[in-house]
């Protein structure tokens, strides 16, 4: 008899265990999707630290007068822009040596991709197209 009794919250467990790991799994494809998927008229934006850039030093990247992300080593900067022209800054931090910010104007087309390294030209800053 108490085996009969054990049964039906068993059932009750496992139909909530499903329902919850057909949730979860509902969650974490449509996150997959929205991340795959660039934002309808606009381009891509990968800016990459140069290997020698400096483990103690951050990269800091401003997109029109906004900082977007301060990158440490082995980060790097990846954005979706809508279409037209931006501008972008790159500066490192801290900035020990005065080291001037590198920037660039960009017009981005929907649906390209451009890809930067960002590094040093001598003490100052530069981005390089890759």
């Amino acid at each position: 008899m108490s085996t009969i009794n054990q049964l039906p919250p068993m059932k009750t467990y496992n139909s909530i265990t499903h329902i919850l790991s057909l949730a979860c799994a509902g969650l974490i494809a449509v996150c997959a999707a929205n991340q795959a998927a660039a934002a309808p008229n606009s381009g891509h934006l990968l800016i990459d630290r140069v290997a020698n850039f400096g483990s103690d030093l951050g990269l800091v990247v401003s997109i029109d007068g906004k900082d977007v992300g301060s990158f440490s080593e082995g980060r790097k900067c990846s954005r979706d822009l809508p279409a037209g022209e931006h501008t972008i800054i790159v500066r490192v931090d801290p900035n020990l040596n005065d080291a001037k910010p590198a920037e660039i104007k960009l017009n981005v087309v929907a649906g390209e991709t451009y890809s930067y390294t960002a590094g040093f030209s001598g003490q100052d800053m530069a981005l390089t197209k890759n």
